[in-house]
């Protein structure tokens, strides 16, 4: 923090002072240096300038985004006061054996961090919207539990909780017959101290747990090989299984560089560091599974609402994973942001950046439905990721398959033969190819 208000304070002021003294070495033409030393002197000063811009720049956003010691210490002050529970409490909070390391976080209020769980790397995740609403001071310990750790407000029979659970997921995923095995999970994983009962302290944890999009998302699909395997949770914080490689390319240009490089920088880079291309057909075929899976699943259906390439990511074997759940959306979640939507075209219909429903332009309503299914943005990010280095007998079929898929629209219930047919055609193309090799 100290750091940051040094730059904070002092930036201004380096441009200005390198710039007078840039401007002293040439009070006069007469004492004009020779012109190889100007363009050295020109070139030290701007990396001087850039390179303090850049720490700035490093700072300023780890001490926006990066505020695991207040997770920490809002999630242990309640596990202290009896408020909450969870499988690794006690390593968190006692015997320090899940410990933070590296910050991962792309939002203040959503905070991300690799770590080690009894020396195994792991994701942690936890949110702290509440505790900054309810304080302005980030390293205070706010009474979060009166907002997020509220219900249930007293002890509950297992019936009436179960009940509680079943409205809810309902609520959010649908109504589907399968939400009995879901609950039954919920409360398995629920009950800490495996009495067949479930504490207050347990039950708010998971309540709590799945107002989270990202936790319920992740639950729903756990049982699914394409999701982070979920490893333990304590209060709202919850652990799970680290992805090695967490985009589809194995490097990613640094955030705040992403905006000053144009497109076809960023196309180069991603071709020299990528997979090879066999490997990004194993990487492909993946996600077009987890594509088929969350299609009319068994938990509902969900909704690719910001296909990108830093959203997914595949492990050392080039399985596929999806990364960032947060992403994803239920059907029930974009039926309620569309509902009574005031609307002028299609663009006003749309939720996160990429699932857009009609405009009933009459009505100036939004209708319900989602127009471009997943497959098409998928394919669409495939193109650039199959066709570059694609063997030379595969690359016409596979081109017209992707640009076939990408051109699909129209409501899931209308065209889910068609729907499943293109899938099924474009992981075949990619499967012949790489199967009986060491790839498959």
């Amino acid at each position: 923090m100290w750091v940051l208000c040094i730059y904070r304070h002092i930036l201004p002021y380096l441009f200005w002072l390198s710039l007078n003294f840039f401007c002293s070495l040439f009070p006069t033409p007469q004492s004009r240096l020779p012109g190889i030393k100007v363009k050295y002197l020109f070139f030290a000063w701007l990396g001087i300038f850039v390179g303090s811009w850049v720490v700035y720049m490093h700072y300023s956003s780890y001490s926006e985004l990066c505020r695991g010691h207040v997770c920490q210490m809002i999630i242990c002050d309640q596990y202290n006061k009896g408020i909450i529970s969870g499988s690794t409490c006690k390593d968190l909070c006692k015997d320090h054996t899940l410990v933070f390391q590296h910050c991962l976080s792309s939002s203040p209020t959503q905070q991300v961090y690799s770590g080690l769980w009894k020396e195994k790397e792991v994701i942690i995740k936890c949110g702290i919207e509440e505790a900054l609403k309810a304080d302005g001071n980030p390293d205070s310990a706010p009474r979060r539990d009166v907002v997020l750790f509220s219900k249930p407000t007293r002890g509950t029979s297992m019936d009436e909780f179960k009940e509680m659970l079943l409205n809810f997921l309902k609520s959010n995923l649908g109504d589907q017959v399968s939400f009995t095995n879901l609950v039954n999970k919920i409360m398995a994983m629920a009950d800490v101290s495996r009495d067949g009962k479930l504490s207050l302290a347990e039950a708010k944890s998971i309540w709590a747990l799945l107002q989270l999009n990202d936790f319920l998302l992740t639950l729903s699909l756990h049982e699914k090989e394409h999701t982070s395997q979920l490893l333990g949770h304590c209060g709202d914080l919850y652990v799970t299984e680290k992805i090695r490689h967490t985009s589809l390319y194995t490097v990613e240009v640094p955030r705040f560089l992403q905006p000053l490089l144009p497109a076809a920088i960023h196309r180069i880079l991603h071709r020299w560091f990528s997979p090879a291309w066999p490997q990004r057909a194993k990487i492909a075929i993946g996600l077009l599974e987890f594509v088929e899976e969350i299609f009319h699943g068994m938990y509902g259906n969900f909704y690719i609402c910001e296909a990108g390439f830093k959203n997914m990511g595949y492990n050392d074997r080039h399985d596929f994973k999806m990364v960032d759940l947060r992403k994803v959306a239920t059907e029930m979640t974009i039926r309620g942001f569309l509902k009574g939507r005031h609307c002028e075209q299609n663009v006003d219909c749309t939720y996160g950046r990429d699932c857009v429903a009609p405009c009933d332009k009459l009505m100036k309503q939004c209708k319900s439905d989602v127009v471009q299914p997943n497959l098409a943005k998928v394919c669409g990010l495939l193109q650039e990721y199959l066709l570059h280095g694609a063997p030379s007998d595969l690359k016409d079929e596979l081109q017209k398959q992707l640009k076939t898929c990408t051109t699909l629209s129209g409501l899931a219930s209308q065209m889910e033969v068609h729907h499943s047919l293109v899938l099924s055609s474009l992981k075949t193309l990619l499967w012949k190819k790489i199967s009986n090799t060491k790839y498959s």
